[in-house]
């Protein structure tokens, strides 16, 4: 890419789709750090249906993911199937006016994850082809910090608009919808990356990916057995109500989890490149089973917020670092593909993990949920070091 398109030492497609990520996450997060309060204490919608919504709309962005990544690499073209995901979720926000109980709820979150999955892999792989090898890693870590920085808006404005209109919910989901549409508005500034893709492309859904490439396997099973203990975030924003911080202080532990998240996306960004993309997943991993284990022992405000600032440390550290292991393992023609297959791993594991995260907390408790996930996740981690630094996969290339 020539040097007089870069915007602040990044490519210019890099920098405007971080600016779509942070007015999307602007939005998506003002409405996301009430709702766990709003279905919980003002709907009285239980642990179990919170996290079957989550859990349910998660599985469907997956199944979005896996289609679009395919379409992308069909049609070759990126940005199109992107920005209907991203219209796709902004058209959803004013209709959140109208929730009145777990059905409404449920089909509105279905549609905006949809449109999430839909987004992602093409996005995804428009970033990869923008820019050389050396700078993806700086490149995903912009995009997640921008992300965040939208996480941290969101939950910012939430916080004011709760002081200022007394729970006013309809105030929140207009203003987020108009908040949104500059996300699409910004869309305008993107380009295709015009980087030819080759000859040949997947004309079918190629589940195969995974069988012929071990190495491949192997990363997308211990994600998966990771997902499985990863609770969704809005179940877990249910616990400082429960111990009896107040609904109030639920924004603002979903801030500190957006702020550690934001001041540690490009740093791990960087590190990956100069460490390897493994390590920085790990640490994101161990981080995630240290938040679960805290938020299952605490029952007090400052052990919390602790426990959501570590959780920040897992996206910012795993997200990006996943996305560029995949780009590493798959053949170019099928980068959008494979970005679809891991996030199809991710959304089809989130299922579980918000039906048993759920119904183990509302029979059991909260302590036994967080347990439960810290477990699962543990397991994760072992597969993915197991097959990540034992050199087996490097020994099945040296023979082939």
């Amino acid at each position: 890419m020539d040097k007089e398109k870069k915007i602040i030492g990044l490519q210019r497609n890099v920098f405007f789709l971080g600016l779509v990520s942070f007015f999307n996450d602007a939005s998506n997060q003002l409405i996301q750090s009430v709702m766990p309060a709003y279905l919980f204490t003002v709907l009285g919608i239980p642990p179990f249906f919170v996290g079957l919504i989550e859990g349910a709309s998660d599985a469907i962005s997956s199944f979005a993911r896996v289609f679009s990544g395919w379409f992308s690499d069909k049609i070759k073209r990126r940005k199109l199937p992107s920005i209907f995901g991203y219209a796709l979720s902004v058209a959803t926000r004013p209709f959140f006016t109208v929730i009145s109980g777990f059905n409404d709820a449920f089909l509105l979150r279905v549609i905006d994850r949809a449109g999430k999955g839909f987004r992602e892999p093409p996005r995804d792989a428009l970033i990869v082809e923008s820019v050389e090898k050396k700078d993806l890693g700086v490149s995903f870590g912009f995009q997640r910090a921008m992300d965040a920085a939208g996480s941290l808006i969101g939950p910012l404005l939430a916080i004011w608009f709760v002081k200022l209109y007394d729970g006013d919910y309809q105030r929140f989901f207009i203003f987020s919808f108009w908040l949104g549409l500059f996300a699409v508005l910004a869309y305008v500034f993107v380009k295709e990356s015009g980087k030819p893709l080759p000859l040949a492309t997947a004309e079918e859904l190629d589940f195969r990916l995974i069988r012929r490439n071990k190495e491949l396997l192997f990363f997308v099973m211990s994600v998966f057995i990771f997902g499985l203990g990863e609770l969704p975030i809005a179940l877990m924003l249910l616990r400082p109500i429960e111990i009896g911080i107040g609904t109030l202080n639920v924004p603002l532990m979903y801030f500190l989890y957006g702020l550690a998240f934001t001041l540690a996306a490009i740093p791990f960004g960087k590190w990956s490149s100069k460490v390897g993309e493994r390590i920085v997943i790990v640490i994101g991993f161990l981080a995630a089973i240290a938040a679960y284990s805290v938020l299952a022992a605490t029952a007090s405000f400052w052990p919390t917020i602790i426990a959501f600032a570590l959780y920040g440390l897992y996206p910012a550290a795993a997200e990006g670092a996943r996305k560029i292991l995949i780009a590493k393992l798959v053949e170019p023609q099928l980068l959008a593909t494979g970005q679809g297959l891991l996030q199809t791993a991710i959304g089809v594991s989130s299922l579980f993990a918000g039906l048993i995260g759920g119904a183990l907390w509302t029979e059991f408790g909260a302590q036994t949920a967080f347990v439960y996930g810290a477990t699962m996740s543990f397991a994760g981690l072992f597969v993915f070091s197991l097959a990540s630094f034992n050199n087996v996969f490097r020994r099945m290339r040296s023979r082939a």
